[in-house]
C-alpha cells in the first residue's frame, strides 16, 4: 500500500501533498529544518497533523538513527538516518534486505544526508525545503540541484562569518607586519567559502615598521594537508611596492579564477625582500572552503569538456 500526503500541515511541514508509491524506495534529503523528520513520523503514525490527511498502511515500521534495523516483512517502513551508524557490511546487507522488501511491495521511506546512499537505493528523490516539496523525481536530478542549494547556502553562509588569523607559525625580522589576510568573493565581500569557477581575491594588508626599499608580498594555497596548490608574488606579477617608509601601510590584492574542487584550504602570505630575507611570514594563516554544486576529484578543476565519436 502506498502512503499518501494529502494537503497535509504540522509545523514546519505546511500542505504538503505527495504519494510514496507501492513497492518503491523513496529518499528523502533536505536541510535539518525543513522538515524530512517531521514527514517520517508522520507516516509512521507517530504524529498527527493539524491539517490534511496521511494514508498509510496499518503494517509499519520506524526505525530511528540508533534503532536496531529490523527489514522483517511489512508493508511501509520509515528509516529516519538509520543506517548511519552502519558499517559497509552492515549497509551492503541492509541494501539486499531493502530491495527484498521493494521487490515484495513495501514502500519504503528513506531520510538520509549521505547523498551516494540515496543514489544507489532510491527508486525516487524526494526534496523536502523549507516545509514543502522543493523537486521529485529521478535521483540523480534531485540530488544535483540539492548539491546546487547546498553550495549557495554555503557560499551566503561564508559571508557572515570571518575568518581570524591563525597561523601555524610566525617568523621576520619585524621590519614589516600583515595585519590582515581577507578572502574575497566575486562580489568583493569577505567570504570564509569560494564557489569553484567564481572570480575570488586574497588581500594582503601590510603595515611597515621600518623603512624597506623593495618590499615583495606574496601568497602561497595549500590544501588541508598542506600540498602546495598555487603562489604568487608581487615580484612575479612585475608589480613595485616600494620604497615603503616606516609607518606606511599597503594593501595588495591577488584576483584569480577559483579553478580548485571542493575541499578545505588554507593560504599563507609573506612580506620579504627580493633575496628572501621575512620581514613577516604567517603559515597556513586563514582557511578556505572551496564548494561546488557537483562532485570532482583532486585539486585543480579543469571543467573537462568531453565528447564522443562512434566509429
Amino acid at each position: 500500500m502506498a502512503i499518501e500526503f494529502r494537503e497535509v500541515s504540522y509545523s514546519p511541514v505546511i500542505e504538503f501533498t505527495a504519494m510514496a508509491p507501492e513497492g518503491a524506495i523513496v529518499g528523502l534529503v533536505g536541510d535539518d529544518s525543513a522538515g524530512v523528520r517531521v514527514l517520517l513520523r508522520l507516516a509512521a503514525g507517530l504524529d498527527k497533523p493539524t491539517r490534511g490527511q496521511v494514508t498509510a498502511p496499518s503494517s509499519r515500521r520506524y526505525v530511528g538513527p540508533l534503532d536496531p534495523l529490523s527489514l522483517a516483512p511489512v508493508e511501509a517502513l520509515i528509516l529516519d538516518h538509520a543506517l548511519a551508524c552502519h558499517d559497509a557490511l552492515g549497509r551492503a546487507r541492509a541494501a539486499a534486505g531493502l530491495e527484498r522488501l521493494r521487490r515484495n511491495g513495501t514502500t519504503v521511506l528513506l531520510a538520509s544526508h549521505e547523498e551516494l546512499l540515496l543514489e544507489s537505493l532510491s527508486d525516487e528523490v524526494w526534496w523536502i525545503r523549507e516545509g514543502r516539496l522543493a523537486m521529485r523525481g529521478d535521483p540523480r536530478e534531485v540530488l544535483t540541484a540539492w548539491r546546487r542549494h547546498v553550495a549557495q547556502s554555503l557560499r551566503a553562509w561564508g559571508e557572515t562569518v570571518s575568518s581570524p588569523l591563525t597561523p601555524s607559525l610566525r617568523r621576520g625580522d619585524g621590519r614589516a607586519e600583515l595585519v590582515a589576510i581577507e578572502t574575497l568573493g566575486a562580489e568583493g565581500r569577505a567570504t570564509m567559502v569560494w564557489q569553484s569557477g567564481e572570480e575570488v581575491a586574497v588581500r594582503v594588508t601590510v603595515r611597515f615598521a621600518r623603512a624597506v626599499e623593495d618590499p615583495v608580498v606574496g601568497i602561497m594555497l595549500r590544501t588541508r594537508v598542506g600540498m602546495e596548490v598555487y603562489g604568487t608574488n608581487t615580484e612575479l606579477e612585475e608589480l613595485k611596492l616600494g620604497p615603503c617608509e616606516a609607518g606606511q601601510t599597503l594593501r595588495v590584492t591577488f584576483r584569480f579564477a577559483c579553478n580548485l574542487c571542493p575541499g578545505q584550504y588554507t593560504i599563507t602570505a609573506a612580506s620579504h625582500d627580493p633575496d628572501g630575507v621575512w620581514h613577516d611570514w604567517l603559515e597556513d594563516a586563514v582557511a578556505v572552503t572551496v564548494t561546488d554544486s557537483r562532485h570532482t576529484a583532486g585539486v585543480a578543476n579543469l571543467r573537462a569538456r568531453v565528447s564522443l565519436e562512434k566509429l
